[in-house]
């Protein structure tokens, strides 16, 4: 079954979202105060729930939790640019969803104007007083990593406010203190705890230990919160509070700065190196974005990511460069089981899952080779496009073909881009988890694609005045060198920032430099693969951007085979297990997010879409 529906022939009826938002500007000043008026919550779902599509004219805002997005439909409906939006959006998010992201950890936003983009960078960086031995043992062997994460060893610089206090000052148009309304509101008078929240208090492990966000989270005998309670949180109200009237320097210095050292230099077991100094310091980034050319159904496309020390926008950029080196683009969707879990929809072929599993196992083995915070490593060649360079991934894609009898590699050597080699060892393979995603495209055209973590779930399990601290740092590798002795580009070093797999990205038209879709998604090492497949679903199958979203998720991080279990027909896995992979179905919880251009009845609109596996959703007028 071929799917032939493309951006111009929209699935969405057109309609303006349904959810209250009055906003009143007084006349009698300049700057009138945001008037947030708290939406009906509803509970949102953990687990698979169709979603319809949205479509809006003027602009559109997608993020994982309705309040969360709600909030940021008042920004825009007020005025306000897509990144005043991401700030209200951001801010809630610490409330709502804490297990994902906030203001205790990092993010990276990728910016807009026209097709003039900028890379915001607030990825937390490692103390000053911590060495590539954080992570070993009193053995010297690496630590396991749980025991890595929970307590103050695993806590990074917290970046994304001081990152998006930067994104601010260029972008912003409502005043900085309005963009907190809707989390104090929300924090003060409480909101309803989310199905997903509750499901993820039930199997967590570790938060308890703490006893701070044990009297929060856990508040009745050590039972987690309910579905549907009520929840308030007064002391992340306050420090929203002061970060509102002063800034980031409000969070990184003085009293709030000297409760998160303390916490994380006074664990009873897992101590760590945080310090004043650390935090005062700290210095969000511009930096170039990696942008590329691709080619899909004969339109010419830029896509545009973020720059190491994030290796996302690199490793989908191979992906899709190596595919386009096979004979991928001549394989449609195909009639499997790819709907609602158990069910007949559209899924990729068995024969392109081949094709896309070896370009990933290709690109996976580059990214453990190479990428590292670009202030601490060299790419190769002199510049990490060479590892996008066309005929670079052109001889990658040979590798594929190579195969006797169409069979996997099953495990790929990284290649010499730009022909120089480099002294680095591979990172060996680690877990990577946690994140949340949001898009934006407001009504001055401007555009933003962030995505925001704090990594594990729920972090550290350390919380501070109401919000939980990341356990970033775990994003190093725990090991610093291979058995001879040779370094690992992503090691952990003093102000470093670990290598993460983020991937916000922008596309755009090549030929008018329009904006064709804002997209992005949670989920470890596999945000790659999330992100990677929604693009192919857009520009390569034409799909709207929620059926692409829709679309079973799949992925190599040069190894297994993995599938969304469930989700792929029985002959799809029988015929990729003949090739020779090792396939593992399993549960793969995306939470994408997309905003696209498109045309209803001969209108210009824009077509959103959010993850089925999560609880976000798209408001827009």
């Amino acid at each position: 079954m071929k799917l032939t529906h493309t951006l111009k022939q929209t699935a969405f009826p057109l309609a303006a979202c349904t959810l209250a938002a009055t906003l009143l500007l007084a006349a009698c000043s300049s700057a009138p105060p945001l008037a947030y008026k708290v939406p009906q919550q509803p509970e949102g779902a953990s687990g698979y729930t169709e979603k319809p599509g949205w479509a809006s004219t003027k602009f559109a805002v997608a993020a994982a939790n309705p309040l969360a997005t709600d909030a940021g439909y008042q920004v825009l409906k007020a005025g306000g640019s897509a990144v005043d939006a991401a700030i209200a959006v951001q801010m809630v998010l610490t409330l709502v969803e804490p297990q994902s992201s906030g203001i205790g950890g990092g993010a990276f936003l990728l910016h807009a104007k026209g097709s003039t983009v900028e890379a915001f960078d607030g990825r937390e960086t490692a103390p000053a007083a911590a060495d590539e031995k954080l992570f070993l043992g009193a053995d010297g062997k690496p630590l396991a990593f749980i025991d890595g994460v929970v307590g103050g060893r695993s806590v990074g610089v917290p970046g994304t406010v001081r990152m998006l206090e930067m994104a601010h000052k260029q972008h912003g148009k409502l005043p900085w203190a309005q963009l907190f309304v809707p989390a104090i509101t929300l924090a003060e008078n409480g909101f309803k705890v989310s199905a997903r929240l509750a499901t993820l208090l039930k199997s967590e492990q570790h938060l308890k230990k703490d006893p701070v966000a044990a009297a929060y989270f856990y508040p009745l005998n050590g039972e987690p919160l309910a579905v549907g309670s009520t929840l308030r949180n007064q002391p992340l109200a306050d420090v929203l509070k002061k970060i509102a009237a002063g800034g980031s320097k409000a969070l990184l210095e003085g009293d709030i700065a000297q409760a998160i050292v303390s916490k994380v230099q006074q664990h009873p077991t897992n101590p760590g190196k945080l310090s004043l100094a650390d935090l005062a310091g700290y210095q969000a980034k511009k930096r170039e974005p990696i942008c590329h050319d691709y080619r899909a159904q004969a339109r010419d496309y830029r896509i545009c990511g973020m720059p190491p020390p994030s290796s996302g926008a690199i490793a989908v950029g191979q992906i899709l460069g190596i595919l386009n080196n096979t004979n991928a683009a001549t394989l449609a969707l195909e009639t499997g089981m790819g709907g609602t879990p158990g069910t007949v929809g559209a899924a990729p072929s068995a024969d392109w899952l081949h094709l896309y599993t070896e370009a990933s196992r290709l690109a996976f083995a580059d990214r453990a080779q190479y990428l590292g915070d670009p202030d601490f490593v060299q790419p190769p060649g002199g510049s990490w496009m060479s590892l996008l360079a066309p005929a670079y991934l052109a001889e990658r894609a040979k590798l594929i073909a190579a195969q006797p009898g169409g069979q996997s590699m099953k495990v790929a050597k990284p290649g010499i881009p730009g022909g120089v080699r480099v002294a680095y060892a591979p990172m060996p393979e680690q877990p990577e988890y946690g994140t949340s995603h949001i898009n934006i495209v407001d009504a001055y055209g401007n555009a933003v694609a962030m995505t925001t973590t704090i990594e594990d779930a729920f972090g550290s399990r350390q919380m501070v005045r109401g919000f939980l601290l990341n356990n970033e740092l775990t994003d190093f590798s725990y090991a610093p060198a291979d058995a001879e002795g040779k370094p690992v580009a992503n090691r952990v070093q003093p102000g470093k920032r670990p290598r993460s797999s983020m991937a916000p990205t922008l596309v755009f038209d090549k030929a008018t430099g329009q904006l064709v879709m804002s997209g992005g998604s949670p989920g470890g090492a596999l945000i790659i693969h999330y992100t990677a497949k929604t693009l192919y679903g857009v520009l390569n199958w034409g799909l709207m951007p929620q059926q692409a979203i829709n679309l079973p998720n799949f992925a190599s991080l040069n190894g297994p085979t993995l599938l969304e279990e469930k989700r792929f027909a029985p002959a799809t896995v029988e015929a990729l297990k003949a090739r020779g992979a090792e396939v593992r179905e399993m549960t793969m919880t995306s939470g994408l997010q997309a905003i696209a251009r498109g045309q209803a009845h001969g209108t210009p609109v824009l077509l959103g879409g959010a993850d089925p596996r999560r609880e976000g959703v798209v408001m827009g007028d």
